[in-house]
């Protein structure tokens, strides 16, 4: 089966709510599958970086309403950032603010600056990893809540007590929940315990494949079919129709042995869909585009008119 493809945005390299919701509603109105966002505090690399950073739930909240039909979610949220509780509130709102469109990527986090540079605790990876786990047994715990009944919960780090569980996501049984990395034993352990899709992101196919084959692992080892773990990966996006418009976006990219030359989906349509067609072979039902210029709207009109139709 053909993947679904999604667009995905790093929204702290330098844009705002404006650029956001026209790249969505082009990504909707071109038929691709889903809008996603980074959650991120602070800018990577060499970059403006302005106007600064957004709140990728509060643009969420946003898109919600001013988007039809596409989903919506995170790649991947900062389980620092948030406590669990007021994020499930938050994440459910929206999602019933969108009609059931949303999703939430969650990971341990990992980049430090962006902690010191906004006044976030940023524990030893051994204790992130404690509290994510946590957040992830908060979380679906109170969206798996029957309505009129409490959740308790009990843990090192986080504990509620009689909470109401509300309010509802209208999806059910939950929302799907993302998890993703290439963490070797626990990142699978929580994939095969608490997510709908393991997302591998910006590494090249040789790379991939091996970590989707050890989350089937932990699914099977955890007694859950494996067939039911979508399976998905990030890559930077770069096509063109000719050499010529290939090489200009090409150039946004920086040079071909840079740190995105192995995280690419690049060349012309045709190219493009070989490319996807080898994910597919690995399994991949869905993949995420990051296109860099968020101005150049031609981008996505080209892969929705010339790679797409090809992997109805």
């Amino acid at each position: 089966m053909n993947p679904k493809l999604r667009i995905y945005t790093a929204a702290q390299q330098g844009t705002d709510y404006a650029a956001l919701l026209r790249v969505a509603r082009t990504a909707e109105d071109c038929g691709f599958d889903a809008f996603f966002t980074s959650d991120h505090y602070l800018k990577l690399g060499d970059v403006p970086g302005l106007p600064g950073p957004i709140d990728a739930w509060i643009t969420m909240a946003g898109l919600a309403r001013e988007t039809r039909t596409i989903r919506l979610g995170t790649l991947m949220s900062s389980a620092t950032f948030r406590l669990p509780g007021p994020l499930a509130i938050a994440v459910a709102q929206i999602d019933r603010m969108s009609g059931g469109r949303v999703e939430l990527g969650l990971g341990t986090g990992w980049y430090a600056d962006e902690h010191t540079a906004y006044g976030i605790p940023f524990p030893s990876l051994r204790e992130r990893f404690d509290r994510f786990e946590e957040q992830l047994a908060v979380i679906t715990g109170l969206w798996d809540t029957p309505e009129g009944k409490t959740f308790t919960y009990e843990g090192t780090h986080y504990r509620l007590t009689d909470s109401p569980a509300l309010p509802k996501p209208v999806q059910q049984p939950r929302p799907p929940v993302l998890i993703g990395g290439d963490g070797p034993v626990r990142t699978p352990r929580l994939v095969a315990a608490y997510a709908d899709e393991f997302n591998v992101p910006f590494l090249s196919l040789e790379a991939t494949t091996p970590l989707f084959e050890r989350a089937r692992q932990a699914c099977d080892t955890a007694g859950r079919d494996p067939d039911t773990l979508h399976l998905s990966t990030a890559q930077v996006l770069c096509c063109g129709r000719t050499r010529q418009e290939l090489r200009r976006r090409a150039e946004a990219l920086g040079p071909e042995g840079g740190p995105f030359a192995k995280s690419r989906i690049s060349g012309t349509p045709s190219e493009v869909v070989d490319t996807i067609g080898r994910f597919a072979e690995a399994g991949v039902s869905r993949l995420y585009l990051q296109p860099f210029d968020l101005s150049d709207l031609d981008h996505l009109e080209l892969v929705a008119a010339e790679v797409l139709p090809q992997l109805a």
